[in-house]
């Protein structure tokens, strides 16, 4: 396999799981936090910081717009809700480090 071909799979497979988590609406983030250690906030600052490796400087706003595919504050507006008392116990114990 060519670099080229591999990159092109790996850019396909990135905009496939942006689409699947734009469609997964349901899926929380602190769920997402607590069984796989990232999120789509994750996902964004990935990609903020990979273009900032490369030069480009893209704000955090609109990194959020790509991965959520709309603005980060009408993503939480219609679909984010409160977090369970279990959950955020859960991710407070794993998490403590990023605090």
């Amino acid at each position: 396999m060519t670099d080229t071909t591999r990159t092109e799979l790996e850019a396909a497979a990135f905009r496939r799981l942006v689409s699947h988590l734009q469609n997964r609406t349901d899926v929380q983030n602190i769920d997402m936090m607590n069984l796989a250690g990232f999120c789509r906030n994750c996902l964004s600052r990935w990609y903020r910081e990979e273009a900032a490796d490369k030069g480009i400087t893209i704000e955090d706003s609109a990194a959020r717009k790509i991965v959520y595919g709309m603005d980060y504050a009408d993503w939480k507006a219609q679909y984010q809700t409160e977090a369970s008392s279990e959950a955020r116990a859960t991710y407070d114990k794993t998490h403590k480090h990023d605090n």
